[in-house]
């Protein structure tokens, strides 16, 4: 069983919040050799278990919860690695399906962080210039340990944000990669249009690895051509993952036709059954490169969830070699929790969150609305909240007209767009809002005999849930898995 090689100091959750607290200020770093050189000080804690890597602007988080979810139900002992959170920082690292406990999230932030100042003390004593280590170099670092302290067989790792600086690109043990799709979010960082962020998520595709491509990768024709040509150069067959029909990928992918590539595996999904009302079940159907097809999976989500069940499906069959257990599949599947989206609050008077942030998972998520609730008059209310970095005119211009009343508020996140100015820009949409709040908790008490639908971040839903799902914002986690640690 993997130990840190080092002693490091024992933090309590708290200490550990504030520590990487003081990391923020070094923002995003598009560099590798931070984590790669703090997993090395750490004697390759990656090397522990075996891992599968998502990326993809939206669906990744779901994919990779299903993806751990199917793996789980195949026998593995199965750990999960997600951001941003909902409510609290355990959440994005899980083993066996739980956040593990806060006392082993301090400890990995402490080994992290140790093995930082380890790492920039050598290159300072060298004369060169010390890492700006950041948030989530520290989170990921720490994730490695926590996971192979916990003796997992493999660990399925969402990309933070673009996929060739992200920081889990550091781990040496991925050996599968996923992409989902592709959509205008982090411009400023990965790119301004969708071939250069295509690229920047392209970058995971290396030589050796299990490739798969979901259906968001097929449209437009300009972005699937910057994968099939990163595959080329490493030498990787990808496995395409596309909609026997357009509706079956409703939301998912952008405009335009999937092309057929003669020669390439080829993975299909069809909606067989769409949900009518909120809670009302999924049901799709995915068929395989051989012909062969996992018949009536079935989950308590959205359709656009269908093409992130079947990514996964295909992901860790290709991956593992050897086709799933029909009934496990079906079980993973329908078991599979996916906080945040189209998740209902509260049943009287109807809450519900959605972690949609950009223009893609908004229509996506309001594909699923129109299903449910088909008259606009008769849905709740709308409550949204962006980030100032996210495509806000794009966001807007898809709510406004969807719902009977909009209220707006900004989140605590430094980077949330002011309450006002979001207004205004609902007001150039023509719509004109019912209540500005200048915070999440604001809005909730002036709402609470309301209906309402919350939307626009992922800050969005957690802060919402924080305050309307009771208990989880001081939860725990899952067992305690530093209770075995010599």
């Amino acid at each position: 069983m993997y130990q840190v090689p080092f002693e490091i100091p024992e933090y309590t959750y708290e200490e550990a919040t504030a520590r990487l607290r003081e990391t923020r200020r070094f923002g995003i770093q598009p560099m590798l050799e931070s984590v790669e050189d703090m997993l090395a000080e750490l004697g390759d804690p990656d090397l522990a278990f075996r891992s599968l890597q998502v990326a993809g602007t939206n669906g990744k988080t779901s994919t990779s919860r299903f993806a751990a979810q199917v793996l789980m139900g195949e026998g593995l002992r199965v750990a999960l690695y997600t951001s941003p959170e909902l409510v609290s920082l355990t959440e994005r690292m899980e083993v066996q399906g739980h956040p593990v406990s806060e006392p082993a999230f301090a400890h990995g932030v402490a080994a992290a962080r140790e093995a930082g100042l380890r790492v920039n003390a050598r290159r300072a004593a060298a004369g060169e210039r010390p890492y700006d280590v950041t948030e989530f170099d520290l989170i990921t670092v720490a994730a490695c340990v926590v996971f192979a302290e916990a003796g997992v067989d493999v660990a399925v790792l969402e990309c933070g944000m673009g996929g060739r600086w992200d920081a889990t690109s550091a781990v040496k043990s991925i050996e599968g990669v996923a992409v989902t799709g592709i959509g205008l979010d982090h411009m400023r960082i990965l790119g301004d249009t969708l071939e250069k962020i295509a690229g920047e998520k392209a970058a995971i595709i290396r030589r050796g690895r299990t490739c798969v491509l979901g259906a968001g990768t097929a449209t437009p024709a300009s972005v699937e051509d910057v994968f099939l040509a990163r595959c080329e150069e490493e030498g990787v067959t990808p496995v395409l993952v596309r909609p026997e029909e357009p509706a079956d990928a409703a939301g998912v992918m952008q405009p335009g036709e999937p092309r057929a590539h003669e020669g390439l595996p080829l993975a299909t999904f069809h909606v067989r059954q769409r949900p009518d009302r909120i809670g009302a079940a999924l049901i799709v159907d995915v068929r395989l490169p051989d012909g062969s097809t996992h018949e009536g999976l079935s989950a308590l989500k959205p359709a656009y969830q269908a093409a992130n069940v079947a990514c996964a499906t295909v992901l860790c069959e290709r991956w593992l070699g050897r086709r799933l257990d029909d009934e496990r599949l079906f079980d993973s599947v329908v078991r599979c929790p996916t906080p945040g989206r189209f998740d209902v609050l509260r049943a009287d008077p109807c809450v519900l969150i959605d972690a949609c942030h950009n223009p893609q998972s908004v229509a996506a998520f309001l594909e699923s609305v129109r299903e449910v609730a088909p008259n606009e008059a008769e849905r709740p209310a709308l409550l949204c909240a962006v980030l100032a970095d996210k495509d806000v005119k794009g966001i807007v211009r898809l709510l406004a007209p969807e719902f009977p009343e909009v209220y707006v508020t900004e989140t605590s996140s430094p980077r949330a767009l002011p309450a006002p100015e979001l207004a205004e820009a609902f007001l150039r949409e023509g719509r004109p809002v019912s209540g500005t709040f200048g915070s999440v908790p604001e809005a909730c008490a002036a709402l609470a005999e309301v209906a309402y639908v919350a939307c626009g971040s992922i800050t969005t839903a957690g802060e919402v849930a924080a305050i309307l799902r009771p208990g989880v914002q001081n939860r725990r986690g899952g067992d305690d898995i530093t209770a075995g640690r010599a």
